[in-house]
């Protein structure tokens, strides 16, 4: 299957990631390399977001992991990266 870094040069939309800097199965060098691959290919309006103290699940209110700052920083920045293009999540 390919990686998401494989197919940066196809992407259409704007890439938001957000990631935990102490995540043991992401490697921050994947996720610089991320970075560098969006700005190589000119992929505006994109973000790549390093939560450095945060653990892998740190969104998930329900792991050890939680990061409450972080998550609702997180949250607050994907709600506007939606907004800014076009997006509109549906109510639950």
């Amino acid at each position: 299957r390919p990686w998401p870094l494989q197919g940066v040069a196809q992407l259409r939309a704007p890439v938001i990631g957000l990631y935990a800097g102490k995540d043991q199965g992401i490697p921050l060098t994947d996720v610089e390399a991320m970075r560098s691959a969006l700005v190589a290919a000119r992929k505006t309006g994109s973000q790549i977001i390093v939560y450095p103290d945060s653990q892998h699940g740190f969104h998930a209110d329900y792991r050890t992991s939680y990061d409450p700052v972080a998550a609702r920083d997180a949250w607050a920045r994907m709600l506007a990266h939606f907004a800014a293009n076009g997006v509109r999540p549906r109510p639950f």
